[in-house]
C-alpha cells in the first residue's frame, strides 16, 4: 500500500491522464519492478540533456503523477517531492554539452539513461521509455506520450525537469546576462540575443546549428 499523500496543489484535469495500462503489461509477464525513464532538455542550446529513471511501487492506484509539459514550476515541484517520497528507486543523471557534441545528442541521452538505471537500488526488470529505444536486454515499452500514458514515465518526466530547471537557473550566476534562470537554455529568442551580445559559453552545445552558425561567424570575423 502506498504512504498516504502529501498535501498537493489544487491541478486542472489534463486532457489526457495516465494510467498503468504499460506497466500492467509488464506485470501480467512476472515483471513487477518496472522503471519509467525521461529526459528533459534534448532540445535546449545549452546546459544539460536531463534523464531520469524512477521504479514506482506496484499498487495500482491512482496518483497525482502528470507529464511535467502540463504542470506550472510550483506544480511540477509539489510532485517530484512526492515521486522521490513514493518510489522504489529513483535516479536523475546529465549528460553535459561536451558529452552530447562527441556522441550527438540522441547517443549522449542515451548514456544518460544507462547510467541512471544502472544506479537503481533494487534494479528493474522491464521498462517503459517515452519513445527512446534503449539497447537493453531487458524488456522495453518505448511508446510515444508516455510521460502523458504511464504513471511511471510521468514521475520521471517530473525529476528531469525539476532536476534540470534547478541547475539552469543556479549556473545562470556563472554566466550573468545570458537568462539561463528564465530560458533554461532553450531557443528563446532573449537566448539568441544573449548569444549574439555574449558569446558562447562552456555550457552552450557546439554541435547544435545556432551556436554552430555564430561559432563560424566568430571565426570569419576574428572575434
Amino acid at each position: 500500500m502506498l504512504p498516504p499523500p502529501a498535501t498537493l496543489p489544487s491541478m486542472p484535469a489534463p486532457a489526457v491522464t495516465p494510467d498503468w495500462s504499460f506497466e500492467r503489461e509488464h506485470w501480467r509477464r512476472g515483471y513487477f519492478r518496472v522503471a519509467g525513464v525521461d529526459e528533459a532538455g534534448r532540445g535546449a542550446w545549452a546546459g544539460p540533456v536531463t534523464v531520469a529513471a524512477v521504479i514506482l511501487p506496484g499498487a495500482a492506484a491512482e496518483l497525482p503523477f502528470r507529464d511535467s509539459k502540463q504542470l506550472s514550476a510550483n506544480e511540477r515541484t509539489a510532485l517530484a517531492t512526492e515521486v522521490r517520497r513514493v518510489a522504489l528507486a529513483w535516479a536523475v543523471e546529465h549528460a553535459w554539452p561536451e558529452e552530447i557534441d562527441r556522441l550527438n545528442i540522441l547517443g549522449a541521452t542515451h548514456a544518460a539513461a544507462h547510467r541512471a538505471l544502472a544506479r537503481l537500488d533494487p534494479p528493474p526488470q522491464a521498462l517503459i521509455t517515452d519513445y527512446l529505444r534503449l539497447s537493453t536486454p531487458l524488456p522495453l515499452l518505448w511508446p510515444p506520450r508516455a510521460d502523458a500514458l504511464s504513471y511511471t514515465v510521468a514521475a520521471a518526466s517530473l525529476l528531469a525537469k525539476t532536476e534540470r530547471d534547478r541547475l539552469m537557473t543556479e549556473l545562470d550566476a556563472e554566466y550573468p546576462g545570458h537568462g539561463f534562470a528564465a530560458h533554461k537554455g532553450y531557443g528563446a529568442p532573449a537566448h539568441r540575443a544573449a548569444l549574439e551580445r555574449l558569446g558562447v559559453t562552456p555550457l552552450h552545445r557546439r554541435s547544435f546549428a545556432p551556436v554552430a552558425r555564430l561559432l563560424v561567424g566568430e571565426a570569419a570575423t576574428g572575434t
